[in-house]
């Protein structure tokens, strides 16, 4: 079976660097398009930065039909690994259902610290669609963006059969937040129109981390990664890995 072509633009991108590693996740229905502004100026700071594409995104609606949220887990397993081979520091961040698979990780393997941009634990418009086995394709509307000058690659609809993947992957995630330790810093838009702020809050309350921080993103919607806020995103994120990388060489 020959696979699917990615759109130009969407794919996995990996910048080498110093000792420190950063694995960074987009989000459902996202691309690492959608991440690449804040990879690529980390990645300008020295780090080592790897953001690989989810199975299922950045090619086809088809494609992305046939998916398992296991698949999505694999893939974040893995970009850990690679990082871990080569990185004495492995730090994940993610956002909306790249938060939520990055929480998934961090409750399962020893991350330095975990960053999660509107990470998801619940999204409102599809609950109606739980295990529901119609329509095939459920529309989306134009991406979550405050900055009206930007554009994310996205599909313009999505199976129903990866809606109720992503259902279950947040279901289940909720259930591992107590295992997470490790240093954790948690931005949220209080104007999300995708995922509720309050998953942010439920987050900060759950994980058993002593050192973490709630930052509100005063001036963006869900994907922060791609709006007004990405550079205060990247200050806060560059500051709290370097806090959390002590005896690491850290050359920008």
């Amino acid at each position: 079976m020959t696979s699917a072509k990615v759109i130009p633009g969407a794919e996995s991108f990996f910048y080498p660097g110093n000792s420190i590693g950063i694995l960074i996740c987009h989000g459902f229905n996202g691309t690492p398009q959608s991440v690449r502004y804040i990879g690529e100026s980390l990645a300008a700071k020295g780090f080592t930065v790897y953001a690989p594409r989810l199975k299922g995104h950045g090619t086809n609606e088809r494609e992305m039909e046939t998916v398992h949220y296991q698949e999505w887990i694999q893939n974040i397993e893995a970009a850990y690994r690679k990082l871990k081979h080569t990185c004495t520091h492995v730090f994940a961040l993610g956002q909306s259902m790249g938060g939520t698979l990055v929480l998934d990780l961090a409750s399962k393997v020893p991350c330095d610290g975990i960053l999660t941009i509107n990470a998801a634990l619940q999204v409102p418009e599809y609950k109606i669609y739980r295990n529901q086995n119609a329509p095939r394709f459920i529309a989306e509307g134009a991406p979550d963006i405050k900055d009206n000058n930007t554009l994310e690659i996205t599909y313009d609809q999505v199976p129903i059969t990866a809606v109720n993947q992503l259902l279950t992957i947040m279901d289940q995630t909720i259930q591992h937040l107590e295992n997470i330790s490790c240093p954790a810093l948690l931005f949220h838009s209080p104007e999300d129109h995708v995922v509720p702020a309050q998953c942010s809050n439920q987050i900060y309350d759950s994980i058993r981390s002593h050192s973490k921080k709630l930052i509100s993103l005063e001036n963006s919607y869900h994907v922060a990664s791609l709006d007004f806020d990405k550079e205060l995103i990247v200050e806060h994120a560059y500051q709290f890995i370097v806090n959390n990388s002590k005896g690491a060489t850290i050359a920008s």
